[in-house]
């Protein structure tokens, strides 16, 4: 199966060349094509993404700024539309190592699970890197919500680094074009479908970096408005809100 890579970026410029060239020369450069969702910056993150279209690399821009959901749904449809079997979405400010992405593809490739998701606590020790302690709080909070309400135990479902078959999206039950999953209500969304209707699902230990604040901080989400967004999934799709 043909694989895409795809971060999702908004105003990452410094940090977002440091994922490009991290998956240059990493050793899936030449087994995966790479196309970076711009989600409509201004700070001259699309000039810098263009420097590297000879190298190979991809991008779709958004006109304005629509969500990290709405980057991930354009993502997988671009994926869908250009018959990839396979999607990776990682982060696209540096928090993910690139050359874990193989740790992803296998139960995929070879396995036959529909979905591997990457998890920073899936062994004893953990790596969640150098988080806040809001964010550590909010990170195990956030699978005990979404273990209980599905009865299937996860450890990291705020981890955004996971693989996707993309045969998944042919499911009518799993519907990505609606309004409410535009910021940070997709990827909880498609995961609770994943593992309520019965697809086959795998975490995978991957290691999770926090860079520095005097690189532009480590993460775009408001607290509590943001964390309302990734919580809401769980009980509009619970109490039968949201399809």
């Amino acid at each position: 199966m043909s694989v895409l890579v795809s971060p999702v970026a908004y105003n990452e410029k410094i940090k977002l060349r440091n994922v490009i060239e991290r998956f240059l020369n990493s050793r899936v450069h030449n087994q995966a094509d790479y196309m970076i969702v711009d989600d409509g910056s201004d700070d001259g993150t699309t000039e810098m993404i263009a420097a590297y279209a000879q190298r190979g690399v991809k991008t779709v821009r958004h006109p304005h700024r629509r969500g990290v959901g709405a980057a991930i749904r354009t993502a997988i449809h671009y994926a869908r539309e250009h018959h990839y079997g396979i999607l990776v979405i990682m982060a696209g400010n540096d928090k993910d190592n690139p050359e874990e992405i193989p740790f992803l593809l296998q139960p995929v490739m070879e396995e036959g699970f529909d979905v591997a998701q990457g998890s920073r606590y899936l062994n004893k020790i953990g790596s969640g890197g150098d988080m806040p302690l809001y964010r550590k709080w909010a990170t195990r909070m956030h699978p005990f919500a979404f273990s209980l309400l599905t009865g299937h135990r996860l450890t990291d479902t705020t981890n955004g680094f996971r693989a996707l078959r993309l045969k998944l999206f042919d499911d009518p039950r799993i519907n990505l074009d609606q309004e409410w999953l535009n910021t940070y209500e997709l990827e909880p969304y498609v995961l609770w479908k994943t593992v309520t209707l019965g697809y086959k699902f795998k975490e995978v230990f991957v290691t999770k970096i926090y860079p520095p604040k005097q690189l532009g901080g480590y993460t775009k989400m408001v607290p509590f408005v943001s964390w309302w967004s990734i919580l809401k999934p769980l009980f509009y799709l619970k109490l039968g809100i949201k399809k």
